[in-house]
C-alpha cells in the first residue's frame, strides 16, 4: 500500500517533485565540485613539495649561514692578467657552498639516532661560477654569481647586463667575456632514495652505483644537458677536474633547480668541505609522528634548523595558493550556504505542498488511518525527492569535476624563503637562494573520490529527512474536520 500510494502521489506532483530535486541538486553538485577541486589543489601542492623537497623526505636539518662581514663583498672575485699588448683567453671557476652553513658529517649519524628517524642522509649544494673570455692590457676584476651572463665592454666600461651577484669591473682594459653561474649537489651514491636525486628520473644512460663514491662522474638534469649539449660520455670541467656525464635526469615534476649531481665525495673536495654537508635529509619511521621528530632533533642537536614538508607548504605562494586559499574557504562557506538554501526550500515546498492537500489527509485519517501512516507518506516522498536529487548532483558534480580536469587550469607555484638557508636548505637539493625564487607551473585537476560521493549521498538523505520532517510535522497536525472544512 506504501510503495503504490507513494508511486501515484509523485507521478501526479512531478513539477514540484523536480523543483525539490533540482534544489537539492545544485548545492550536492556545488559540494561535490568544491571538494573536489580543493583536493586537486592538494595534489598539486604535494607536486610542488615533492620537486622540491624530495620524494620520501619528511624533512631536512640545515644550519642557518652566519652574516657575511663588514666590507665583504658577498661574491666571489675573480682576477686575470692581460698578455702585453693582445688579447688573451682565460677562465676561472669560483665553487662556493650554498643553502646554509657547513654542518659536519657526523651529524648525519647523530640525527639517524634520534627517536623516531627512519634514515638520514646528506648532501652539499654547491654553486659554481664560471668567468671566461678575452681581456687586453691591464687587469680585469668581476665580483659575480648569478646566470649566464655576457658582456663586452672597451676601455673600462663592460658592456651588457650584469648579474645578480654585482657588476664585472675591467680595470686598465678592455674585455670580451661571459660569466656563467650553474648549481652541483653533492649526493650520498650509496642512498640515493633519500635526498635530492630521488625527486629525477634517469632518462637517458644510468645513475650512479655504490662504488662510484670518488669517481669523476656526473648525472646532469634534462634542461641543463639541452643547454649545454652534453649527452651520455660528455665530459667538462670543473676547477680543472675533469668530469663524465653517465646520465641525464627528468624531474618527476616541472623543473629542477640542480644542474649538475656528482659523488658527496667529489662535491666535499671540489668545495674545500671535507667531510660536510649543507642539508641532512630525514624520513621518519611514523608519518603522523613528524612533528614530535623534528621537536626530537631540534631538542637534541642545538645549533640546527629542522624544515618539514608542512613548513615548506605554508611558503607555497602564487595562483595555486591563492586558488587554494578560494576553494578551501570561500568556496566552503559558499556550499554551505547553498545547501542550507537548497535544504529550506526543499523543507518549504515540501510544507506549501502538504498544505494543500489537507482534504487528501484529512480523508484518509478519517478513514482510519494514524499520524504516524501520514508522516511517513510524507517523509517517504521527500526522501525519494532527496535521492533524485542526490543523483542528479553527484552527475553535475562528478561533470563539472570532469570538466575541470579536461580543461587543467595551468597554476604558478613559488617556494618562499623558510629561513635556514633558503627553503629548507635548498628543496630538491637545490642552492636555497635559487629555490626560494623558483616558480612552477602545475596543471590542475579535480578527482572525483568515493568519499565525496559518499558525502553527497548522505547530503540527499539528509535534505530528504529535513524536507520529510518539516512536512510530516505539518501533516501529523491535520484533522479530519480540516478536511470537511476545505470541502467547498
Amino acid at each position: 500500500m506504501f510503495g503504490i500510494y507513494l508511486k501515484r502521489e509523485l507521478g501526479r506532483r512531478k513539477k514540484a517533485a523536480l523543483v525539490i530535486a533540482l534544489g537539492l541538486a545544485l548545492g550536492i553538485a556545488l559540494v561535490i565540485t568544491v571538494n573536489s577541486v580543493s583536493a586537486g589543489m592538494t595534489q598539486a601542492q604535494d607536486k610542488v613539495l615533492k620537486s622540491l623537497y624530495g620524494l620520501g623526505t619528511d624533512m631536512t636539518v640545515t644550519k642557518a649561514r652566519t652574516a657575511p662581514t663588514s666590507g665583504s663583498s658577498g661574491g666571489p672575485n675573480f682576477k686575470f692578467d692581460a698578455k702585453s699588448s693582445s688579447s688573451s683567453t682565460q677562465s676561472s671557476d669560483r665553487v662556493q657552498t650554498q643553502g646554509g652553513q657547513a654542518l659536519k658529517s657526523s651529524l648525519v649519524t647523530k640525527v639517524a639516532g634520534q627517536k623516531g628517524v627512519e634514515s638520514a642522509v646528506g648532501a652539499l649544494s654547491l654553486n659554481v661560477t664560471k668567468v671566461d673570455g678575452s681581456f687586453t692590457q691591464g687587469q680585469a676584476k668581476s665580483s659575480t654569481s648569478g646566470s649566464s651572463t655576457s658582456n663586452s665592454g672597451g676601455q673600462g666600461q663592460p658592456g651588457g647586463s650584469s648579474s645578480s651577484g654585482g657588476a664585472p669591473q675591467v680595470q686598465g682594459g678592455g674585455a670580451d667575456f661571459n660569466v656563467n653561474s650553474y648549481s652541483v649537489v653533492g649526493v650520498d651514491v650509496a642512498h640515493q632514495g633519500l635526498g635530492p636525486l630521488s625527486t629525477m628520473k634517469i632518462t637517458t644512460g644510468k645513475t650512479f652505483t655504490s662504488a662510484q663514491t670518488s669517481a669523476k662522474v656526473a648525472v646532469v638534469s634534462k634542461s641543463y644537458a639541452k643547454e649545454k649539449k652534453y649527452k651520455v660520455g660528455s665530459t667538462f670541467k670543473i676547477s680543472g677536474t675533469k668530469f663524465t656525464v653517465i646520465g641525464i635526469a627528468t624531474p618527476d615534476s616541472s623543473e629542477s633547480d640542480t644542474d649538475v649531481f656528482v659523488p658527496l665525495k667529489v662535491a666535499q673536495t671540489l668545495g674545500d668541505a671535507k667531510n660536510q654537508v649543507t642539508t641532512i635529509y630525514v624520513k621518519a619511521t611514523d608519518s603522523q609522528q613528524i612533528s614530535a621528530v623534528k621537536k626530537e632533533i631540534t631538542a637534541n642537536i642545538s645549533g640546527t634548523t629542522v624544515t618539514t614538508s608542512a613548513d615548506l607548504a605554508s611558503t607555497v605562494s602564487g595562483s595555486l595558493s591563492t586558488a587554494s586559499s578560494l576553494a578551501t574557504s570561500v568556496g566552503k562557506w559558499l556550499s554551505i550556504a547553498v545547501l542550507a538554501a537548497a535544504f529550506l526550500v526543499a523543507a518549504l515546498l515540501t510544507s506549501s505542498a502538504v498544505s494543500r492537500r489537507v482534504r487528501e489527509f484529512g480523508t484518509l485519517k478519517a478513514l482510519g488511518w494514524p499520524s504516524r501512516n501520514v508522516t511517513r507518506q510524507v517523509v517517504g516522498e521527500s526522501m525519494v525527492n532527496g535521492l533524485i536529487g542526490g543523483a542528479l548532483g553527484i552527475a553535475l558534480g562528478v561533470g563539472a569535476a570532469y570538466a575541470v580536469t579536461a580543461v587543467s587550469p595551468k597554476l604558478t607555484a613559488q617556494l618562499g624563503n623558510t629561513g635556514a638557508g633558503g627553503a629548507g636548505g635548498g628543496p630538491g637539493g637545490g642552492p636555497g637562494q635559487q629555490a626560494s625564487q623558483n616558480t612552477l607551473e602545475i596543471a590542475l585537476s579535480a578527482p572525483v573520490s568515493l568519499t565525496t560521493i559518499a558525502l553527497a549521498v548522505g547530503l540527499a538523505v539528509t535534505g530528504g529527512l529535513i524536507a520529510g520532517a518539516m512536512g510530516g510535522w505539518r501533516a501529523s497536525r491535520m484533522r479530519p474536520a480540516d478536511a470537511l472544512r476545505s470541502v467547498s
